[in-house]
């Protein structure tokens, strides 16, 4: 019998030994991997978190059935923004929205989710999407604490496989740990994604299901950017002017001028500001322009929703401003330029409102055909240019103003181009102008009417596409 029992024991005890062995071996490796690593210090302007997707399954993985969570908690009532800087996949295969978390942590309140586009294409077992860099902040331009921030870790100054970042698969959770409960505890990780998807469910996340690919021949930008110095910007390709010359007070382009505050009537919830401020001289005057950084653009539909001002946001009223939008090729061997220029006062003697649309053939000799709408446009409206088949139309909030063709339809490409500046300096004493843009869009490939536009806009925001190029490069 003493025998028997000291077997038993024996047995026993080396099963449990053996039994962490056993289990590793007989466990469901995870599907997925997300890796990550931090771009910023605890305090920033702006959070980075870099994220990497890998498959660690036996099977090809579509990118655009995955999901990422990032975790973090918010600092007072702000709203936030998202960007993508940088991605081996293209940011324009990328879309993300910040939700708030029905069941808060000490560690999470909202997170960061980004899904893919099957633009983004598949990865085979054991391949890596690549380095996606990613921006988080606050359109009122506050600092983030991310001391308190789940997913958040200081010390992963290169990419480190993260529990604390979660990744879905056809809506299944398969990586990570979800924050559960008032003290900041974890659930498990979903390794087949039933047990996951049902916890997701549960607290009132939706997980996006496969989307397609953006168009083909489209550019759109809803100015979601922390500030005109913002790497984004430029690498989504615009620029901040601060070069000399004209229009208006030559050499005062600044970038001062440029800001992306928050817009509760704009779709999106941010905008792109562009401030003109002077006391009456030329050496307080500064005048702002936001332009394109290539010139890729030629026929097509041209569109912009933008706020224009009748009245100065401070100080007396009575300037010769000009609110435009605009395109504009970079030389003169085939000048090419279609204006929009909202001037609430008027401008060389003419009176205001009006605004010009005018199609160039020479600006050396001021070749060109305009027309004037003598109307107040204060207010939102969505600005349509079509250039197809040697016509080109304006138009405002669907109603076509005039067209052009022959010699002054487009003969080369043209940059994109935002600017509020003063036709001259009447008077003296402080005074700002602010315009302010919503969003761009442009279709490369035909001529749309408003409702296409708008339909076309309203399903890239409701993908959760902050910005897409997929133009083609002339």
């Amino acid at each position: 019998m003493f025998k028997t029992l000291l077997l038993v024991i024996a047995v026993t005890a080396g099963g449990l030994a053996l039994y962490p062995e056993w289990r590793a071996a007989h466990q469901t490796p995870p599907q997925l991997t997300v890796r990550y690593k931090a771009g910023s210090p605890a305090t920033a302007a702006v959070a980075q978190p870099w994220l990497e997707v890998v498959n660690t399954s036996k099977k090809r993985v579509r990118l655009s059935d995955v999901a990422i969570r990032y975790y973090f908690t918010g600092d007072g009532t702000s709203s936030y923004a998202f960007n993508c800087v940088k991605a081996t996949v293209g940011c324009s295969n990328i879309a993300g929205e910040t939700v708030a978390l029905a069941d808060p942590t000490t560690t999470a309140d909202r997170y960061l989710q980004i899904s893919f586009t099957t633009g983004a294409g598949s990865l085979a077992p054991g391949a890596k999407s690549g380095a996606i860099g990613l921006q988080l902040y606050r359109p009122d331009g506050k600092k983030l604490d991310q001391v308190d921030d789940r997913s958040f870790n200081a010390a992963d100054t290169t990419f480190q496989a993260s529990r604390k970042v979660t990744a879905y698969l056809r809506g299944a959770h398969v990586w990570g740990d979800e924050p559960t409960g008032p003290a900041g505890s974890t659930g498990a990780t979903g390794s087949t994604g039933s047990t996951g998807h049902a916890a997701a469910s549960a607290r009132g996340s939706s997980v996006p299901r496969s989307k397609p690919a953006h168009p083909r021949g489209i550019v759109f930008d809803d100015f979601h950017y922390s500030g005109p110095e913002d790497p984004a910007l430029h690498a989504h390709g615009w620029l901040v002017r601060t070069s000399p010359g004209g229009p208006g007070i030559h050499d005062t382009w600044s970038a001062s001028g440029v800001s992306f505050p928050a817009e509760k009537t704009a779709a999106g919830g941010q905008v792109l500001q562009l401030r003109a401020s002077t006391d009456g001289t030329r050496a307080s005057t500064k005048q702002a322009e936001v332009q394109s950084s290539g010139t890729n653009f030629l026929t097509g539909t041209y569109a912009a929703r933008i706020y224009f001002n009748d009245k100065p946001t401070s100080g007396r009223n009575g300037d010769h401003v000009n609110e435009s939008f605009y395109t504009i090729s970079p030389n003169n061997s085939r000048y090419s330029e279609l204006d929009n220029e909202y001037m609430p006062n008027g401008g060389w003697g003419a009176p205001g409102p009006k605004l010009d649309t005018t199609s160039w053939y020479s600006a050396d000799t001021g070749d060109r055909v305009t027309h004037k709408l003598v109307s107040s446009l204060q207010g939102w409206h969505t600005m349509v240019i079509t250039a197809v088949h040697g016509v080109a139309t304006y138009s405002v909030d669907g109603h076509k103003l005039f067209s052009s063709g022959g010699k002054y339809f487009p003969r080369q490409n043209m940059s994109i181009n935002f600017n509020t500046w003063f036709v001259d300096l009447p008077f003296t004493g402080p005074r700002t102008w602010d315009m302010r843009v919503n969003w761009f869009y442009y279709n490369a490939d035909k001529a749309q009417s408003l409702a296409e536009v708008h339909k076309a806009v309203d399903d890239l925001y409701n993908s959760g596409t902050h910005y897409v190029n997929t133009a083609p490069k002339h």
